[in-house]
């Protein structure tokens, strides 16, 4: 009797080329406003041209793609204005988190914290740019994890492909690592403290930072 084999089903084949395009696209290897032409990325991927399409209109509804008359599929460029809502947003919901990490984490999940901590710490100092995002996904992982509140998870992970794009932008710029480090160290403390008003500070000061450093980025992209 021959084995089984698994099945592979469509679905599957089609959210395995959404997920390649949306971490090249976060990831920074489809740049913005680069086209994404079916016929060239179905013969880079190997796929067909339906499991394409479909994967663009999932990322098109992400906001991660636009349509452009004349041209068709692109890369998502993140205006200003639209970038600056985004922190925003990011900033009210994650300083609530982090208030409420600090009040309610018990030892594991501060443990967890600590590690996804040194984990940054070690890829900054290490100038490691391929490092530095997956670890400050762990880092928010654990937080948002452990702040009691599903829905604020819920939210951010609608807007993270989206912030993920504009934290490409700030690691390219090394001058902000050490910065960055620095904040995350503050809101470190204030966790461990059972600050939880210094954590929230800590958390929106981080990302008020960041925002800064993503207008400064965009504007000089705008300006050449």
């Amino acid at each position: 009797m021959s084995e089984a084999i698994g099945v592979v089903r469509a679905e599957t084949l089609r959210s395995q080329v959404e997920n390649a395009l949306r971490d090249a696209i976060t990831g920074g290897t489809l740049a913005p406003g680069s086209r994404l032409i079916e016929r060239d990325l179905c013969e880079r991927m190997g796929v067909s041209r339906t499991s394409v399409r479909e994967a663009l209109r999932r990322l098109e509804a992400e906001k991660l793609v636009q349509i452009v008359p004349h041209r068709g599929p692109v890369v998502a460029t993140m205006t200003k204005q639209t970038a600056s809502d985004v922190y925003t947003l990011r900033g009210l919901l994650e300083g609530f988190a982090a208030r409420e990490f600090a009040r309610l984490a018990d030892d594991a999940a501060l443990k967890e914290f600590d590690d996804a901590v040194s984990a940054l710490r070690a890829n900054v100092l290490a100038q490691d740019r391929n490092g530095v995002l997956p670890a400050k996904t762990r880092l928010y992982d654990t937080l948002l994890d452990n702040c009691g509140n599903v829905l604020i998870r819920e939210v951010l992970n609608s807007l993270y492909t989206r912030i993920n794009l504009l934290r490409v932008t700030t690691l390219m710029m090394p001058d902000r690592w050490s910065a960055s480090l620095r904040e995350i160290d503050e809101l470190q403390r204030c966790v461990k403290a059972r600050d939880e008003a210094g954590a929230e500070l800590a958390a929106r000061t981080h990302v008020e930072n960041a925002r800064v450093a993503a207008m400064r980025f965009i504007e000089a992209e705008e300006s050449q």
